[in-house]
């Protein structure tokens, strides 16, 4: 197995399931509603939904990067705003995560061993660190989704 199959493998297992810790990203947001992923139970913290953006956004990113785009995101674009709250929105929210996870798979097979040493971009880290980067990122927004999500299904937030 080559090293870039390894990291398909680990972002397979983070965003799709069989992932060592427990439950995949993907996992993580089935049965969730839209109210419950667009409410904000902790004050000044992140919704379900918004989180669920965030992590979309920046897998998106990781594309853009493998393509030659610094995709350095604006406020908006790091944690977007959920303008529609509605079940086919959460639907389409949640769907958007999953062909992000594809585009990056896809993106990353493209690629030859002999890079992950270099930067992905002229003064950026490397093919290795962002790759990882964008799996571990994933899982700690999947974290305080699992969080939230327990809260909801123990009846401690409405």
């Amino acid at each position: 197995m080559t090293e870039i199959e390894r990291i398909v493998d680990q972002l397979n297992r983070a965003f799709a399931g069989e992932a060592w810790h427990g439950p995949a990203v993907i996992a993580i947001l089935e049965g969730i509603t839209a109210q419950q992923a667009a409410a904000h139970p902790l004050a000044g913290g992140h919704s379900i939904w918004e989180l669920a953006l965030h992590i979309t956004a920046w897998t998106r990113a990781g594309s853009r990067r493998l393509h030659g785009d610094r995709a350095q995101l604006t406020d908006a674009e790091n944690f977007p705003p959920v303008t529609d709250s509605g079940e086919q929105a959460w639907e389409e929210a949640r769907g958007s995560i999953k062909q992000a996870h594809q585009e990056l798979r896809s993106a990353i097979l493209l690629l030859d061993d002999s890079r992950l040493d270099q930067p992905i971009i002229e003064g950026m880290s490397s093919l290795y660190v962002t790759l990882h980067g964008i799996i571990q990122h994933s899982l700690y927004h999947a974290g305080q989704i699992a969080i939230l999500k327990k809260a909801f299904s123990e009846g401690q937030t409405k």
